[in-house]
This record gives C-alpha cells, sequence and structure tokens, in this order.
C-alpha cells in the first residue's frame, strides 16, 4: 500500500500529526496497536493537560479544539511555586498578560478522543488498528513499515509518534537520553473544601512534589510524586484514608478533601532522543522529547512538532520536493532541538535543585524563589510564554521586540 506518509501511534500527537498532513492532501496511513473502540472512546486516564494558548491556535486550525465541550476546558488564570515551609513564593498571574487566563486545562483522554474525531472528518486517511509493527526499513526511494499480518506500507516518509519508550526509534537505529527519577507520580481528581480560585499549585515538599491543577471550583487535579513502595501503599488506601492522606500532605490548605475519580500510577523517566531525524524518518511527539511533567509543557512540545513537520512537508509541496528532502528534515532537526533542549534541560535542573531535600539545598532553592518572586520582568517574561499565540519559531527580531518589552519600566 502506497501512502505519502506513514505514522506509527495514534496517541493525541500522531492523530493531531495525521490530521494536519490530511489538511495538505497527503495520503496517510496510521499504525496503532490498540483497537478502534479504544482510540475513539479512550477511557479516563487521570492525566490533564495544561495547554498553551499556541497549543489551542494549533488545535482550532487542526478542527480538533471544537470536538472537546466548553464544560471540559478549564481556565488556568494563575500559577504558584512553593517549596518546603517557606513562606516565599513565585506566582505568575495572568494579569501580567493581556489575556484572561495563562492557558487551558483538558483531561488527556479527551483531547485523543477530539483529535480522533477530527480525524475522522480528514480523506486520505487509512488506519491500521491492532496492528503491530514487525520490521521498518528505508532507502534513497522509500520508508518501509512491514505490518505482522505481511501488509507492507510504504512512504515517501516515516514518522514515529509511539511514545517516550519508542520501539521506532530504536528500530531504526537512534538512541536516547533516559533520565529515571526514581519516582512515580500518583494523578486522580479530588473535591476539596476550600476554594482554589483557578490557581495552579507546585508545591516542593520534603519527600514529595504536590501539584494541583485547579478544574471547576472546589475540584481539581491532584498529582502527587513521591517513591515507587509509597505511590503503591497510597494507591491501595481505601477512598476514605487516602483523602485523609491527603489533606494532611497539603497541610490542610484545602479543608477537607475527597477522592472523585479512579487513581493512576505513571513512573518518572525523561526522555531526549539523540537525533530527531533519519533518512526518511522523523520523531514526533513524546518519540522526540518526553517531559518531566513539572513545566507541564510535554504535549505542548508535543505540539509543536506537529506545526514544524506539518511546515516542512507544506515547504516541501510548495517548492516542488521530496516530502523527505534531507535539507527539510535536517530544518526540521534544528527547528525542533532548538525549541526544545532550553526548556528540556531546564526542567531537569529544576527538579534536580527543588527535590534535593539537604538542608544546604533546602536554604538556597527557599533564597532563590524569593529572589525571582521578587523579579517582574521574569514573571511577566513566563506568563507572556504561556499565553503568546504566535508562530511556534518566532524570527529573532519577533523574540527580540518581545524580550524588551518584557523589560519595560512599569510594563506588566
Amino acid at each position: 500500500m502506497d501512502y505519502d506518509v506513514v505514522i506509527i501511534g495514534a496517541g493525541p500527537a500522531g492523530l493531531c500529526l495525521a490530521k494536519a498532513f490530511a489538511d495538505q492532501s497527503l495520503k496517510v496511513a496510521v499504525v496503532e496497536r490498540q483497537p478502534a473502540d479504544a482510540i475513539a472512546e479512550p477511557a479516563f486516564d487521570g492525566r490533564e493537560i495544561a495547554l498553551t494558548h499556541a497549543s489551542v491556535r494549533l488545535l482550532t486550525r487542526l478542527g480538533v479544539w471544537r470536538h472537546i465541550a466548553g464544560e471540559e476546558v478549564s481556565a488556568l488564570r494563575h500559577a504558584q511555586v512553593m517549596t518546603g515551609d517557606s513562606p516565599a513564593q513565585l506566582r505568575i498571574d495572568s494579569s501580567l498578560t493581556d489575556k484572561p487566563q495563562l492557558g487551558y486545562l483538558v483531561p488527556n483522554h479527551l483531547i485523543r478522543r477530539a483529535a480522533w474525531q477530527a480525524l475522522q472528518e480528514a480523506n486520505d486517511v487509512t488506519l491500521h488498528t491492532e496492528a503491530r509493527v514487525a520490521a521498518v526499513s528505508t532507502d534513497e526511494r522509500e520508508a518501509c513499515v512491514t505490518l505482522h499480518d505481511g501488509t507492507l506500507l510504504h512512504g515517501a516518509l516515516l514518522v514515529a509518534a509511539d511514545s517516550r519508550f519508542s520501539q521506532t526509534r530504536r528500530a531504526m537505529g537512534i538512541g536516547a537520553e533516559q533520565q529515571d527519577f526514581g519516582k512515580h507520580m500518583l494523578v486522580c481528581r479530588m473535591s476539596h473544601e476550600a476554594e482554589h480560585g483557578q490557581v495552579a499549585w507546585e508545591w516542593f515538599g520534603h519527600g514529595q512534589t504536590l501539584a494541583l491543577l485547579p478544574l471547576r471550583e472546589h475540584l481539581a487535579s491532584v498529582v502527587l510524586t513521591v517513591t515507587e513502595p509509597e505511590a503503591q501503599r497510597l494507591h491501595a488506601l481505601d477512598e476514605a484514608a487516602f483523602a485523609q492522606e491527603m489533606r494532611e500532605r497539603f497541610g490542610g490548605r484545602l479543608g477537607a478533601m475527597r477522592l472523585e475519580s479512579t487513581r493512576h500510577l505513571y513512573p518518572l523517566i525523561g526522555v531526549y532522543a539523540r537525533r530527531f531525524v533519519g533518512r526518511r524518518f522523523a520523531l514526533a511527539g513524546d518519540a522526540a522529547v518526553g517531559m518531566h511533567p513539572v513545566t507541564a509543557h510535554g504535549f505542548n512540545l508535543g505540539l509543536a512538532s506537529v506545526e514544524r513537520l506539518a511546515d516542512m512537508t507544506a515547504t516541501a509541496r510548495a517548492e516542488g520536493l521530496d516530502l523527505a528532502a534531507p535539507s527539510l528534515l535536517a530544518r526540521y532537526e534544528r527547528r525542533h532541538r532548538a525549541g526544545t533542549l532550553p526548556l528540556y534541560l531546564a526542567t531537569r535542573a529544576i527538579v534536580g535543585v527543588f527535590t534535593d531535600d539537604r538542608p544546604l539545598m533546602r536554604h538556597a532553592r527557599q533564597a532563590g524563589l524569593a529572589l525571582v518572586a521578587r523579579l517582574r520582568p521574569f514573571r511577566r517574561a513566563v506568563a507572556a510564554t504561556l499565553a503568546d499565540e504566535g508562530p511556534v519559531d518566532a524570527s529573532w527580531t519577533q523574540r527580540l521586540r518581545k524580550g524588551l518589552a518584557h523589560l519595560r519600566p512599569g510594563s506588566g
């Protein structure tokens, strides 16, 4: 079977990428292990995705956003970072931008369902579900994917979007730097007595990290990061005991709490591929960059890879080039690395500093947090990054203008 592009992986990034290619009238194949029903109606998995304004812009353009019910979208108006018992906190307010909110929170499974629904409206997209890949190869003429049932898929371009543990990436001989943070993340929804005021919390405690993602008032997604044995113990508690322990872990700040969903555990492993491209091959989504969730940018970076790859193929068609021309793949590599590596490294540094419980490091991060909290240009720059709807790769002149705007006296 001949296609323009073959995508392996039908997670949110893979589905959005397929829709982006289909919108360019490309013939696309998507290969996924799960059955179609599991993609069309994915189960709740506990994860709430923080979307930037740029990500919502792209989802809107792809026709995905309109398939997400308004009542399922929660405004993220403010964010605050705390450490230990220190009164110092870094607060980022939407008032530092020209937008009423910093971003939006949407359940992960609903993004995937919406992407699937948008893809049903596209032409020339073939979904190979319940399909396992037996082999992948590329040469100067084409990419080839062999499925376990013997089906052969040929395309000009092969894209792996099959998770941070991508088997396709490995099969194509591309290694990845992996960092096992030695912790597990427990996620669930909880109601709570006190109001959250649409403020997201990131609280680096001693021996744990707590995040609160505000949904409707008195309801939030709770993200607790602890060791695997501790996460397993909490997962096994009955609902009343779990709610009481979570109330204590939040220091009683939220009042009485009650479990409102199933609980889910995820190991914390960061991944950064050593290369994003090969011959007629590219990585997208978590297969390229799998982020620690502390900066809440994982799926946003995945959507950035979608936009960059779609721009690559649009350029190829406009200029009459091969979809997988080496010069275009090299450009994608440069753009996506420049757009992801600084944040990936910064996230690793934040996790390292704010989860180190040695007394000296505790004092250092408290002092550091107090310092940056007083730097309005820094806070304004962070807020502006989240609220920016502009192109995924702004020109250097655009970046300069934005940078100077953050430094204006009295700005924000």
